[in-house]
């Protein structure tokens, strides 16, 4: 008798699972980075200081007069200070302004927190020289480095002296959007004396020129227009000696191109020595 053979069952079919389809994972990359991106921008949106409002024109007054009514004792006893000597000599035909006095010339722009800090300088330097009128508030912008950094525009101030002539080009406003424009001669001595196309840019009278800023502006970032111009009347102030100490070496080369004039500003003992470093 044989014997039985197994029974062999059949295996049962199983349904075919369907793969995944080929634009899903696509999808989700696109949709992972928009995530992301947005994340970015909320956290940006949250974590950018918001700027101050700027100053009434009665209270600005009041600042740029505390700024420049400093005693000459004080740019003395501060002398160089902090500050950083960048400002080199060159050669050229000497700049003159629109009324035939040697010209200072500055190109910069709102949103740059170099440009903020070295206006406090400038400001106080030219004003030994002349007067300013129209000067402005403004902040550097919230998302550059050392955002909102509380300085003052040129955009619409007007300077008057015996002695010099400025001219100021501010080329954007805090949030770049375009101001004014340099003309075809200030461009090309720009291109001349700053290759790198750096700003701050000041140029005294083709005669010397600085990029930059003489100073950290973390000096004064976080600080009121007020409280900067408070700390500039106490000499031994860590912003006296960096904005007081720019502004002397700011007044040492106007004092150079103006043949030492006025006498009461630069035949005093500190520019005069001051203008030995300005070779």
């Amino acid at each position: 008798m044989s014997a039985k053979r197994p029974v062999r069952r059949a295996t049962p079919l199983r349904k075919p699972v369907a793969g995944t389809p080929a634009w899903v994972m696509p999808v989700a990359v696109v949709a992972g980075i928009a995530v992301l991106i947005a994340a970015f921008w909320v956290i940006h949106w949250y974590t950018t200081p918001l700027p101050p409002k700027p100053l009434s024109q009665d209270t600005t007054t009041v600042v740029v007069s505390m700024m420049t009514g400093l005693p000459a004792s004080e740019f003395d006893a501060v002398g160089q200070g902090t500050a950083n000597n960048l400002i080199k000599p060159v050669s050229g035909t000497k700049l003159l302004g629109s009324t035939g006095k040697p010209e200072v010339f500055y190109l910069g722009a709102e949103y740059c927190p170099f440009c903020a800090a070295e206006r406090w300088p400038l400001i106080i330097a030219l004003s030994r020289f002349g007067t300013f009128t129209g000067l402005q508030t403004t902040t550097s912008s919230s998302t550059d480095v050392y955002p909102n950094t509380m300085t003052f525009t040129f955009r619409k101030a007007q300077y008057t002296s015996q002695y010099i002539d400025f001219r100021a080009v501010e080329t954007t406003d805090r949030d770049q959007n375009p101001l004014q424009t340099p003309s075809t001669s200030e461009q090309k001595l720009v291109s001349q004396y700053n290759i790198a196309g750096s700003i701050p840019f000041v140029d005294f009278a083709n005669q010397y020129v600085f990029t930059g800023a003489t100073y950290s502006p973390d000096t004064i970032t976080g600080m009121s227009w007020q409280a900067v111009a408070g700390t500039l009347q106490q000499p031994d102030s860590t912003q006296a000696k960096a904005i007081i100490g720019s502004a002397n070496l700011i007044t040492a080369a106007v004092c150079k191109i103006t043949g030492d004039q006025p006498a009461t500003v630069c035949a005093s003992a500190t520019i005069q020595n001051l203008e030995k470093t300005l070779k």
